[in-house]
Order: C-alpha cells, then structure tokens, then sequence
C-alpha cells in the first residue's frame, strides 16, 4: 500500500464534484488525481484504508470514465437514422480481463504505470487482481470477444449481445490427478466495467399453450397465454477499439422475476412461496453452459437460449423505432450474426413478433426475417448440431414451435416443387428430424432462415458444402461462403507480449496493429538479419525464464528453458486428441528406459484446458497426463529430459504466459474435426512453430507462412474417408507396430496409474476397439515428425528464422481481416477504418 508521505499532498487536492466532470486527460498528473477521486467516491475509501482490490476499482473506474465519451457519442449514433448496426448474437464471449486491454487500446498503458508509481502501486500487479468474467468456456467465446474488439477498432457501431452469466463454467481444481469442478464465482466483488441499465428491460414469455382465432378481416390471429414470465434486464460493457473514436457495447441480459416478492405469500408464513418466483427466474442466468444430461438441464439450457435471442431482438426493435425507420427497413438498420446454432430460435422468434405483435403478413415477416439473420457454423460435429426433442421444445415454446412447424411446411412445399418425388432429400431438409423421438434440427432452422452462411476456414466451409449441409448447398449454392477466423492482434501481441510488439514496431513501425494483413509482412526481410535474430531469441529466452518462474511459484514444475517448450492449450476432447500428443511422451519415455544414456534433445510438454463436466473420456485423459507426468519427472533415468505439466485453469487471463513462452504449438486434431481453431494463430502471431494435422485454419496457417516453417503429418480427410470405407482395425496397428504395443503395453500394467491396471482401461479400450479420432492411425506419422522439430531445434539459426516468419507471414489471421469480410460480403456495412 503506498505510504503517507507518497499521497498526501495528492490527496488533499481531491476535487469535490458539483457539475459536470472536467476534460479528462491521459497525463500522469491527471490520472493519478482522478484515481485518488475514484478510491474516494466510487469505493468510498481514502489511502490508509484501501485494499489491493479497492485501488484496482478506482483504476479501472478511472480508466472507465475516461472511455465514456466515445461511448456515449456511439450510443447517440445508434439512434440516427443512417447507417446499419450490427447485432452479434452470441452464447458466450470470453472477453477477458478489461483494464491492461483498455488501457492499450486507448494508448494510456505507460501514463497509467507511471501514474500509479507515483501512489506507490505496481499497474501490473492491479491487472493481475482482475476477475476473468465468466462469460465463455472456449474458442467460440473468444472469437466473439476478439470480433467485438475488431468491429469497434474499424468504427462499425455493433451491439454484442450475450447473458449475464452469475457463474461461469467452473474453475478447475486438479485433485489427485483428477480434474474437480469448483463453482467460478467471478461476480463476487462486483464488476466495475458493466452498467447496469435497470429502465431498460423486456418481459420474456415461457411455457403455456396457444389460442387462435379469425378476426373480423378474416386474418388468422394467435395469442400466446404463458405460464411463466421472466424479466431481462440490460447490462453493458464498454468495448473500446484501438485508437478509436467508437466504444461499442457488449449488452448482457439478466433474468430476473417480474415480480421478486409475493407480500401475501410472506404474511401467511409461506417462506419459501414468497421468493419462489425470484429463485426460478434468476437459474436461467445462473450457469454458462447447465449440465444438460437429464431433461432438467435441456430445459434450462432452452431456456437461457430463448432468453437473450427474445430480449436482444426486442430490444433491437426499439432502437428501430427510436431511429423513426418503417418495419419493413428493419434489414437495412440491422445485420444480426447468427454466432452458431444456440441464438438460431431467433429466427421464428422474430417472426413471432412481426406476425404476432406488429400484425404483419406472413410473407413481408419471412422476407424481413431472412434478410436480417445471417449464420455462422462453427462445428462438423453431429453432436454439437443441437437438436431439441419436439416434446420438450412444445412444452417451453409452443408458438414458436408452431411457426417452426409452419416454416417448415413451406420450405418443404418449395423443394417439392423443385425437387418432386424425392421423399428422402425432403426428411434430410426438414427441420424436424422424424428419425424415431422427434427432434426441432437448429442448425436447418438458421441455415433456412439466414441469407448467408458461411464457415471459419476454407476446408471446414468445403465440408460444410459437401458433407454436413450438402443438400441445403445443392438447393442455395450461392447462400454460402468462408470467412476464416482471426484473432485481435492488440491483446495476443501488443498486450501479451509487449517486448515481442517492440521489437517489432522498432524494425516496420506501429502500422501492423490495425492492418496486420498487409504490414506485418514487412518483417519477413529481417528473418535471416543476425543481429534481429539475436535480438528475437533474447526476448523469446526472457519470456521461456518467466514461464518458468511463474509456473515454479505454482508449484507446478521446475522446467529447463533450453529444453523445447512443446504446449498444447485447449479445451479437452477426443477429436483434439491430446492423448495423441500423450503417447507421443510415453514413446520418448520408452526410448529413455531402453537406453537411458541416448542423445535426446530436451522437451517441456505444457497441457492446459478444461473437460466438460459430464464427459468421462475427457477427465480420464487429464489423469493420464497426469499419471504420465509423476513417473516421468520423478525418474532418475529421464534426468530432465522429458517434464509433463498441466497448467491448471487455463484462461484467457493466464494464457499470457503461455502463448508467448511456447516453442512448439500442437494443433493435431483429427483431420475433418476442427472448423477452425484460435489457439494455432496466437501461438504463430507470438512466434511458435506448429506442428499440426491438415486440419482446420492450419491448411492456411501452412500456406502462409510456407510448409517449410510448418511440421505437417497425419491423415488427411480424403485419407480418412477412404480409410473408413476400407474398415479401419486400430487392434492390427497395436499388434504389428512394436513401438504402440509398448505405449499401450505400459498404460495397461498401471505404470501411470500407481499400479492400478484397470483404471485406462476405458482408455484402451476406446483406442484399441474402435479408435473413432484416428489416433493409432496417426501415431507413426506424428512420432517421425516430432523428430524432425527436435532436429530442427537444434539448428538455433534455422529455428529463428521459421519463428520470425510465421509471425511475418501471420497477417491473415487478424480478425481486423475477418470483419472486414464480414461487413463487405455479408452484412453490406462500410468500414471507419
């Protein structure tokens, strides 16, 4: 805490508001002033009685305020009549901490640092106090986050529009090898960057049954009589951009009961009735992502989807009104991103409003409707496809499903005409899934409900036309497009690693952090220049040290940063296929038991990500790491050659450490699985080399920056298909390639598992059986490539160079590039930037 003599002088000057609040500017003197004024009024302390957590709250309000300006000027805007906005419908956005992004982005990072030297206080240690907003689990959190921070960096006004999750997924425990889920109570301090808008709230109907009548015009009219009726209430974020005069919002909706106290209920003792209906309409906000196993949890899960799709597009109807503009201009005011399938009841909830309450004809509804939405796929997964049984969808929303049923009735009628007697394309296209229980196919309702759909990389967006949505492309080819994924550069390297950033900047200027995709190939001539190559090790050798350290003062490991620092950082599942990566280890491990004196070049292996609370495979995957790694790191034989870490937790707050430190990247999915991936193009912006399947954005990452800088193997997914067609027998691979008969041999004695042989049986029995992700298929391939990176490593010069190209040759991954796609192919909005 800083001392006496530090602020008194200071403090004593505190300006007592009256009016409005002066101009504020980014100058040391002013900044250390208005977080005095901030810790006094916002946290109503003074200097001896603040907490670390008190003086991060007066920062960032500080910082907050002084974002204000933009904000409110965006805001006025929204209510003009021209120019379109651009509603980003989305289940999670994984934004990460506010306060060092803001602060970059404002390009107030150092007057801050110096400001709250001057109060005796370390910036980076108030940064680090910040909660992780619960808001996401994964990629597609982080793609909405890094799309919002884009659009406003370009000057396009955009609402991202999401839930209020009171608790996030979990935060992850590791307890005997074991992953455990504790409640993430990221709420629990407050949250200094969202403003609650308590006036601005919608009325969200459940359940209940319909009633239908003809009016005297003989117009079919239907009312929906609810059982349950919820509030959404707004909360926005301020989304700054780089250097730029726009401040978009992040609007989040909490549920909350129209009515939170029943008095009468109270007065009769009756308790628990009393708040009965506060406690059911707060669940639907309560959890990213509810355990949907059981009925119960679909239900929920249903119910969260319905909740922000109704409140946003209500709420985009009113600034429509507000902005004067007839209904039938809707489309021209707002382009509303289907972010995949859980916003896609936005759809027929749109139409329930424009025929239901606004009266219109049903035709006008469905053009309107169509030219509004547009959809993003994000997976080739049947799985994550959702589908809802009929039943329940019925019970929750019986009008919707009524429009659905209608909606359907005439797209069918339509391929009918174009496509007689073909009763089996009709049951493919048919948004009810007639295949035994009866299910409402999301994914069908966004793609005949949107008027583009595109994929998040080029081999996906292929897949997407020839496999997972053939048919709707044969009937619509001109509906679908790619626009491959990118990553904001201003977090993933300006913020994350700033000594990288300078370096940079120093050699081709500060141009690349808002056109990455045409200035950053200006560093590709420095590749080969000695004294930059020295220079890039230097910072790189630095970021490996900390690493260390940080990964020390967690009492996690004790790494060599000489060693290879080889990270795989994503969220836990059979098609990324970590145990692929897990074999791989046990394999080094072998070589060293059969000939504890051989040459082998040094490797860290970093693992980081969560498993889905009901997925058993998952867990079992993160005990076989862990398993792998205390026998491997305590084995004298091994003497530090080999060190297996997981890293706990993994958040975009704590991937700082890693993205920068890493040498080696592993993206391995099995081919055909991943749409695109995130992970892979922060780990190039930052300098990692990757050693990844030809899957997903990978192929471009590859023809980027050259297959030379890039370590590929492993099927393809024409070498998959033909393989299946073959019939694929992974127990022949196991008894006819020595190498993967000891890995699996070793596993099922219980030498990871303290002698229990049954534990991985589940595990074998997967891999040996069946092996659905290819990954004894794969093993042979990936093991001769991960010996060429050990080669290739110990040739620095070499190494250097491919380091410095793919962050050169990165460009393309920006998601600065992705928007503006975006804005000029789909949602026909211009660009401020």
């Amino acid at each position: 805490m800083p001392s006496e003599s530090n602020i008194s002088d200071t403090e004593k000057n505190i300006t007592v508001f009256e009016g409005s609040h002066p101009l504020l500017v980014n100058e040391p003197t002013s900044v250390e002033r208005d977080i005095l004024e901030s810790l006094y009024y916002v946290k109503g302390k003074t200097t001896d009685l603040a907490t670390v957590h008190d003086w991060y709250w007066a920062v960032a309000f500080t910082v907050r305020c002084r974002l204000m300006k933009n904000w409110i000027e965006t805001l006025h805007h929204l209510t003009e009549k021209k120019g379109k906005i651009v509603g980003y419908l989305s289940a999670e956005f994984l934004i990460g901490p506010s306060l060092g992004n803001a602060l970059i982005n404002m390009g107030a990072y150092n007057e801050f640092e110096e400001a709250t030297r001057k109060l005796g206080l370390d910036l980076r240690q108030l940064i680090d106090k910040e909660e992780e907003p619960g808001l996401g689990n994964g990629g597609l959190g982080r793609l909405a986050a890094c799309f919002m921070d884009s659009l406003t960096t370009l000057r396009v006004p955009a609402i991202g529009y999401g839930i209020r999750y009171e608790y996030g997924l979990f935060d992850q425990h590791i307890r005997d090898g074991w992953q455990v889920e504790v409640t993430d109570k990221w709420l629990k301090y407050g949250n200094p960057w969202e403003i609650e808008r308590p006036e601005l709230t919608f009325s969200v109907k459940l359940g209940g049954h319909t009633e239908s009548h003809t009016d005297k015009n003989g117009n079919y009219i239907v009312k929906w009589i609810p059982n349950v009726e919820v509030k959404g209430v707004a909360y926005d974020t301020v989304i700054p951009g780089f250097k730029s005069s726009t401040a978009n919002i992040l609007r989040l909706w909490k549920s909350e009961a129209i009515e939170s106290f029943d008095f009468g209920a109270f007065n009769q003792g009756d308790y628990f009735k009393a708040v009965e209906e506060k406690i059911s309409s707060e669940n639907i906000g309560k959890v990213l992502y509810p355990n949907d196993e059981r009925e119960q949890g679909k239900r929920l899960r249903l119910s969260q989807q319905y909740f922000f799709v109704s409140c946003s597009i209500q709420d985009a109807l009113r600034m429509h009104e507000i902005r004067g503009l007839a209904i039938k201009d809707f489309p021209d005011s707002m382009a509303f991103q289907l972010n995949d399938t859980h916003p896609a009841i936005a759809v027929a909830e749109l139409m329930r409003i424009l025929v239901d309450e606004k009266g219109l004809a049903w035709n006008l509804a469905w053009e309107i409707t169509t030219k509004t939405f547009s959809y993003t796929n994000h997976t080739l997964l049947p799985e994550a496809l959702e589908k809802w049984p009929l039943r329940l969808f019925g019970s929750l929303l019986p009008r919707h499903l009524e429009i659905i049923f209608e909606i359907n009735a005439r797209f069918l009628a339509e391929v009918g005409m174009s496509h007689p007697n073909n009763e089996m394309l009709w049951r493919r296209l048919s948004i009810i899934d007639e295949e035994g229980a009866r299910y409402v196919r999301m994914a069908h309702l966004a793609c005949i409900g949107s008027h583009t759909v595109n994929g998040v990389s080029a081999l996906h967006s292929e897949l997407l036309k020839k496999e997972v949505m053939r048919d709707f492309y044969d009937l619509s080819p001109g509906k679908f497009t790619n626009i491959t994924n990118g990553v904001t550069p201003r977090r993933w390297l300006r913020l994350y690693n700033p000594e990288l950033s300078n370096l940079i900047s120093e050699k081709i200027g500060d141009g690349w952090i808002t056109k990455m995709e045409d200035e950053l190939i200006a560093l590709e001539k420095f590749a080969d220049d000695t004294e930059f190559q020295m220079r890039w090790r230097d910072v790189r050798r630095n970021h490996k040290n900390a690493f260390v350290k940080y990964l020390s003062r967690k009492d996690l490991a004790d790494l060599d940063p000489n060693s290879i620092f080889d990270i795989m950082v994503k969220r836990i599942h059979e098609y990324k296929r970590q145990h692929l990566n897990v074999l791989h280890i046990i394999h080094l491990y072998n070589q060293i038991k059969r000939d504890p004196g051989a040459f082998m070049v040094p490797r860290a292996f970093v693992f980081g990500g969560k498993a889905a609370p009901g997925y058993y495979m998952a867990k079992l995957i993160i005990r076989l790491i862990h398993g792998v790694g205390e026998v491997v790191n305590h084995d004298r034989d091994v003497d530090g050659r080999l060190k297996v870490v997981f890293y706990p937790d993994f958040s975009v707050k704590s991937s700082e450490w890693v993205y920068r430190a890493a040498d080696l990247s592993e993206q391995i999915s099995t081919a055909g699985k991943e749409a695109s991936g995130t992970g892979n193009m922060k780990f190039a912006l930052n300098g990692a080399l990757c050693i990844g399947t030809l899957d997903g954005a990978n192929i471009e990452i590859r023809e980027s920056v050259g297959p030379e800088n890039f370590f590929s193997f492993g099927l393809t997914v024409d070498d998959i298909r033909d393989l299946r067609q073959k019939g694929y027998q992974p127990y022949e691979l196991y008894q006819n390639d020595p190498d993967i008969k000891e890995i699996i041999d070793r596993i099922q004695s219980g030498d990871f598992s303290r002698g229990d042989k049954s534990l991985f049986k589940p595990f074998v029995d997967s891999l040996l059986g069946y092996d659905p992700y290819f990954v004894l298929q794969d093993f042979r391939s990936y093991a001769d490539c991960q010996q060429r990176v050990s080669t290739s490593f110990t040739d620095i010069l070499s190494w250097t160079s491919m380091s410095i190209l793919n962050v050169a040759r990165s460009g393309k991954f920006s998601s600065d590039r992705s928007i503006r796609e975006y804005c000029k192919r789909i949602w026909n909005v211009k660009t401020g930037r």
